[in-house]
């Protein structure tokens, strides 16, 4: 988790924003480019673990409870071979510790095939040793849409986050009532805003306020809700940010562990946002899934049994029970990443709704 994201939307970091009159050699990027090339560049080649820990990293019992979310969602799936895909897994310790459990239903660990939506060659070796104790042959993809089409799970854990945003400022001075925000240098500029998404088009903002689309984000939306909708499967998306769409610069970046400015040392810092819930709940609604929540991370994992599994821990684990107990507070507690972690399902429009929602 990057532990400032529990911060307000307000930046700590006040950039100027020149307007385009002003002279430079620089050329200018639109905000969603400029962040798509530093993430780009930082996950290829920089070691995001020393940044910032993940759930799974946190405590065991939340790959866990996902693994046990998976076999009552596989109980719904036709009998045969379905798809357990993760994007963005990391490590490799949500799989693995969602395998693990799963290890127990053996009719379950017969039909899956377990696919991974990774770009950087480094984290997939890392991920490949994770799983080298299953038996279990993973593939990895680049892209979301080479997943092959049969019935799935698919969870993404922090992965819509570090997906790139454009960002609009709401002027009425322009006849289109909005500017967008690009890159120069260090600053932001404005462009008089040109391309409007659709989804502009549903939101409400005052005088200068900023608005945040993500095309990415709302594209993994529409891909699930059109393979769910032509197909048997469900998706579960957990990440940070509201619950429903407001007004705000959530930008962030992680440096050294620290915040940072994220203009700064592009591709040497890990840049994310908030995700829009809502959005994505009606694209993927949109495209012909069924949605459900978001709920609350803390909600989520207390529905499906966190509490109880700590307990089996500590009883097994004596002397590790106060770390463990620390972990899953961490995860849990709304003044931590109780509240602020929000939990999306999205499934197929003929099944039933899924547990923990």
């Amino acid at each position: 988790m990057r532990e400032f994201r529990t911060l307000s939307l307000r930046k700590k970091y006040k950039r100027s924003v020149m307007t385009i009159g002003e002279k430079t050699e620089m050329s200018d990027e639109r905000l969603d480019d400029f962040m798509g090339r530093a993430n780009a560049t930082y996950y290829g080649n920089c070691n995001p673990f020393s940044d910032f820990i993940t759930s799974p990293e946190i405590s065991q019992i939340f790959g866990e409870i996902l693994g046990g979310w998976v076999a009552v969602v596989k109980q719904h799936l036709p009998r045969g071979p379905f798809m357990l895909a993760e994007a963005g897994p990391g490590r490799g310790t949500l799989m693995s510790d969602a395998l693990r459990l799963l290890q127990r239903v053996p009719d379950i660990m017969a039909a899956i095939e377990v696919h991974l939506v990774e770009t950087s060659p480094r984290l997939r070796q890392i991920q490949k040793e994770a799983l080298a104790a299953f038996d279990i042959k993973p593939v990895w993809h680049d892209r979301i849409e080479s997943l092959p089409a049969m019935p799935f799970v698919f969870l993404g854990n922090e992965f819509l986050d570090a997906l790139p945003v454009r960002q609009f400022v709401r002027c009425s001075e322009v006849a289109c009532g909005w500017k967008e925000r690009w890159v120069r240098g260090e600053n932001f500029v404005l462009h008089e805003a040109s391309d409007l998404p659709a989804e502009l088009l549903l939101r409400e903002a005052e005088e200068g306020e900023i608005v945040e689309i993500s095309p990415a984000m709302l594209h993994v939306a529409e891909w699930l809700g059109n393979r769910l909708k032509n197909g048997m499967g469900a998706a579960l998306l957990i990440d940070y940010g509201p619950s429903r769409s407001a007004p705000g610069d959530s930008l962030q970046a992680l440096h050294n562990g620290r915040p940072a400015d994220p203009l700064m040392k592009p591709g040497e810092a890990d840049l994310t946002v908030h995700v829009d819930f809502e959005a994505i709940g009606r694209k993927a609604s949109s495209a012909g899934a069924r949605c459900f929540g978001p709920v609350t991370q803390g909600n989520f994992l207390s529905e499906l049994g966190a509490s109880a599994r700590l307990e089996q821990l500590c009883r097994a684990a004596p002397d590790q029970a106060a770390t463990l107990r620390t972990g899953l507070d961490r995860l849990m507690a709304p003044d931590r990443m109780g509240h602020l972690f929000k939990v999306l399902a999205l499934t197929s429009p003929n099944m039933m709704k899924p547990p923990g929602f």
